[in-house]
């Protein structure tokens, strides 16, 4: 016999399916306890965590965009980020797309 006609037929044998269908709702609960603990709330928390890196942003702050160009904060609009890429050379960029402070991070020269 194979694994897959052994597990099928232990209900059965059991006498019934009251003990076997509490023991499949637990193990439905407990994978979501474990998808939450470990999926769920650490992602909640980053993302409040970037939200107030957002709100605490000041013009002069050092950024990188989600494009991954490096820059300097010079006006902060409702929904939009002034961002100056090299002397006099400015881009408009949307305020979610500014994901990290780039506060220890150094802008490469050549």
């Amino acid at each position: 016999m194979n694994l897959l006609s052994i597990l099928l037929q232990a209900p059965a044998a059991t006498g019934g399916s009251g003990a076997s269908g509490y023991s499949g709702i637990l193990m439905m609960v407990l994978i979501f306890v474990v998808f939450y603990f470990f999926m769920i709330r650490p992602q909640t928390k980053r993302q409040k965590e970037i939200k107030k890196q957002r709100e605490a942003m000041q013009p002069g702050d050092k950024v990188v965009t989600s494009g991954g160009i490096y820059g300097k904060v010079k006006e902060i609009k409702d929904t939009t980020v002034i961002v100056e890429i090299a002397e006099n050379v400015r881009i408009k960029v949307d305020k979610n797309s500014v994901f990290a402070t780039a506060e220890d991070i150094q802008t490469p020269t050549k």
